[in-house]
């Protein structure tokens, strides 16, 4: 019988324990009309501010990328503690360029390439800013102690916020990691033969049920970072969330798995507000040096 890796309750759980009288400050920078990122940034505020976290939302239809270059400068020399950039961006923006102008100190997405650094170099966690999905996932591996040591992970998508990250983390030396990594992605050959051989299967790739029942060992631990939102005529919206992995048909071959939605999702958002406190506590130091 399988056990549900519960991201809504672990997130409520470490979401009790970051509540603090802190004045901590952050800004979201949300651009254009994409659905899925207004409401991931509408569940961050909803939990920054039950923590007590002054949230400053600086939402546009449209802007260039020089302007937005000056608003994350304003934001650097503020008394914000944490700066999000929600991504995607607009295609005429070039995000690599935008993350890297996020003074590292409050970047609580932990993409800035002097973070990303800090993740490959330092094996203190409580020193660096993580990325949000990794570290997320990294806390829900924590939380019900599952024993990774010489475990086989393969992650699938290597994309630079999850899949590339994810791969570093829980291959280094730390008490949730020490895993054995395959990082499999679009050009990988005969994927079947890497997820079979996974104790610890993740797949971050946001097609709708990719991974079924046949590409799945007995008893695994399945992780599912994607989600998409396909047609469902018996939903009053005409649509519901899926992720990469066909629940209903794995569910019952794993030791444990992660639903959609309530799985990562709610994980990333209190990695977020974990790095955020983290960031208050950097610059606090660094104040008092």
């Amino acid at each position: 019988m399988y056990q549900l890796l519960d991201g809504k309750h672990v997130s409520e759980e470490i979401r009790k324990s970051l509540c603090t009288s802190l004045k901590i400050k952050m800004a979201i920078v949300l651009i254009g009309d994409d659905i899925p990122s207004q409401i991931y940034v509408n569940n961050k505020i909803k939990t920054a501010e039950s923590m007590g976290i002054s949230v400053n939302l600086h939402k546009y239809n449209d802007i260039n990328e020089n302007d937005l270059l000056l608003l994350i400068d304003d934001l650097n020399n503020s008394d914000v503690n944490g700066i999000i950039v929600q991504l995607p961006l607009p295609r005429h923006i070039n995000a690599q360029r935008i993350l890297k102008h996020i003074n590292p100190i409050k970047d609580i997405d932990g993409l800035h390439p002097y973070n990303y650094g800090q993740l490959i170099l330092n094996d203190s966690l409580d020193k660096m800013l993580i990325p949000a999905t990794p570290f997320g996932i990294y806390l829900l591996l924590e939380h019900y102690k599952i024993q990774t040591c010489g475990k086989k992970c393969t992650i699938i998508g290597r994309g630079l916020t999850v899949g590339t990250p994810l791969n570093i983390l829980l291959s280094k030396n730390i008490q949730y990691g020490n895993m054995t990594v395959t990082l499999c992605h679009s050009k990988t050959n005969n994927l079947q033969e890497h997820t079979l051989s996974a104790d610890i299967l993740i797949s971050a790739t946001g097609i709708s049920h990719l991974i079924n029942e046949n590409m799945v060992k007995k008893d695994a631990i399945v992780i599912d970072v994607g989600i998409t939102r396909v047609k469902d005529d018996k939903k009053k919206c005409g649509t519901k969330l899926v992720g990469d992995v066909d629940y209903e048909n794995v569910k019952n071959k794993c030791s444990y798995i992660t639903p959609v939605p309530g799985g990562v999702g709610p994980m990333t958002i209190i990695a977020l507000l974990s790095n955020l406190h983290k960031a208050y506590k950097i610059q606090h130091q660094l104040t008092n040096y």
